[in-house]
């Protein structure tokens, strides 16, 4: 008995220790398509598994580092049988040193989810084979969600991963489905997503995610006018890439993720600090300049 107790308790550590790097909520939305609905609960409880209890990377997480995130997937009523057809929502949230704060990462939706599944079937992936594009597209934005969580800890610490998910945009080039392709209508898909990230044009974005996360956020907790003096450092990197493009993808993803954040950390600050935050975030983000001008409303703190 003594000796079951151990291996029970190695067992169960060795888990603890090669945890999975993903805490993902699914969510899914069938209230535009008639008849049963059982198939959308198993669906969830796949994708769930899918997410959650594959190994992305080589790297040890205890279950406390996994990443939280969640999915949301919406159905149109061009669901038919076998053939699903929506939107998925992917969003990301990472801790802030010392504080029970979860800064958001990504928001992105995308439109162009359509794949076909029969229930009860496996959700098989390889990430050198395109066979199923529900699963591409999961795969992918696992990776996207575990790079970008790497290059807020290290600068460009995400490039692995990154990569990954390059690796399944080559290899959907020859489906017929919509988001991985170059030369889709519109820059707001799969592909362009991760061509901004790994352009070295707009290497910016990913030491913003650095500087601002790890040398601004990070640090608030012990020196609090400091961590919003390299906050607004950071800001400047996305004003220079506006200026290089206007409307990247990226910094678009971006500001929907962290609109609330910013208005929020620079309401607090100086009167200058406030007003330079203000400027840039209006320029980048002009559809919410009416909150970034609440900032000035704020009181100065040292």
């Amino acid at each position: 008995m003594f000796r079951f107790l151990i291996i029970f308790v190695v067992i169960f550590t060795s888990i603890d220790l090669f945890a999975q790097e993903l805490n993902c909520q699914v969510s899914i939305n069938s209230q535009q398509i008639q008849g049963d609905k059982r198939r959308f609960t198993t669906l969830q409880t796949a994708v769930y598994e899918f997410m959650n209890s594959r190994q992305w990377t080589n790297r040890k997480f205890k279950p406390e580092e996994k990443i939280e995130c969640s999915i949301f997937i919406s159905f149109d009523p061009k669901t038919s049988g076998e053939m699903y057809s929506g939107t998925i929502q992917i969003q990301s949230r990472r801790p802030v040193f010392n504080s029970a704060y979860n800064s958001p990462m990504l928001n992105i939706k995308d439109n162009n989810l359509s794949f076909q599944w029969v229930e009860y079937d496996p959700l098989n992936f390889d990430i050198n084979t395109f066979s199923n594009n529900l699963t591409s597209v999961l795969a992918y934005y696992a990776y996207l969600i575990i790079g970008t969580d790497f290059d807020s800890y290290s600068l460009l610490g995400g490039t692995e991963y990154f990569n990954n998910a390059q690796t399944i945009v080559n290899t959907a080039q020859s489906s017929n489905y919509l988001g991985w392709k170059s030369m889709e209508s519109g820059e707001n898909n799969r592909y362009w997503i991760l061509e901004n990230i790994l352009n070295s044009r707009y290497q910016d974005y990913r030491t913003f995610t650095y500087n601002y996360h790890r040398l601004a956020l990070d640090i608030m907790y012990d020196n609090l006018a400091k961590g919003r003096v390299e906050a607004l450092k950071a800001l400047k990197l996305l004003d220079k890439l506006h200026k290089i493009k206007p409307g990247l993808v990226i910094v678009n993803s971006l500001m929907d993720a962290k609109v609330d954040e910013f208005v929020g950390l620079f309401t607090g600050g100086q009167p200058n600090e406030r007003i330079q935050a203000k400027n840039i975030l209006s320029l980048i983000d002009p559809t919410n300049a009416g909150r970034y001008n609440k900032m000035n409303q704020g009181q100065g703190k040292k």
